[in-house]
């Protein structure tokens, strides 16, 4: 008889409980993984031990009370820590001096950054940044549906198809001669069509998942639809 194949669950840890690292573990815990919820305040503690494996209160800026939970046997820390940048970089050495493999900041600014990366974070995200940006994009154009920033110079976007290009294929566009780009998926309604043949039609309101230098984007979204 074949076993049956499980889902590994990783073993994830968050350190600070605010608005972003709260959701960061109940969205962990919901997926199904491990999670330990830290934070110095034991009233956020209590609030996520019901979305959490564990929930312990500490000052993750000392070493001892780290090691001694054991924070070197988990994959993936999240430094979620608010306003306190110095506890946050504090906290960041000691968990790369644990030797934690994946250490993910949130950074407040570009300082605390640059601060960040010469002290060997893994990934430094900017969630108010991130989210700014999106909603910039969707507030100026409204065939934007989504938009991540891959890099200075290259994104992914959601667009919504219009009547301008109801029937036109991969084929009739020509995005990448004409363009440089790439559509990579095509959703219609919650159907999603990924790498579409060349000759699968696009209808209006199909939701077009596009790559590209950012020039190119905008040149796509401003002649095409």
């Amino acid at each position: 008889m074949r076993k049956k194949k499980t889902r590994h669950k990783n073993q994830y840890a968050v350190i600070g409980l605010g608005r972003f690292g709260g959701s960061v573990c109940r969205e962990l815990h919901n997926m199904g993984h491990e999670v330990m919820a830290i934070d110095i305040d034991q009233d956020k503690v209590d609030q996520y031990s019901r979305f959490s494996t564990h929930a312990v209160q500490l000052d993750s800026t000392d070493e001892r009370q780290l090691h001694g939970i054991g924070i070197r046997n988990f994959e993936h820390v999240v430094v979620a820590i608010g306003d306190n940048i110095q506890a946050s970089i504090l906290t960041t050495l000691v968990l790369k001096d644990e030797g934690v493999s994946q250490v993910w900041v949130k950074a407040q600014n570009m300082y605390h950054q640059k601060v960040l990366d010469k002290i060997g974070a893994d990934v430094v995200v900017h969630p108010e940044f991130d989210m700014g940006k999106r909603i910039a994009h969707n507030i100026v154009s409204d065939k934007v549906i989504d938009y991540i920033d891959l890099s200075d110079d290259y994104s992914i976007i959601e667009l919504r198809a219009s009547d301008k290009i109801d029937g036109e294929t991969l084929m009739s566009l020509q995005l990448r001669a004409k363009y440089g780009i790439t559509l990579l998926a095509i959703k219609d309604g919650e159907a999603m069509n990924i790498s579409p043949k060349p000759d699968e039609p696009i209808r209006t309101g199909n939701i077009l998942l596009v790559i590209g230098h950012n020039n190119d984007l905008e040149r796509f979204e401003d002649t095409e639809l």
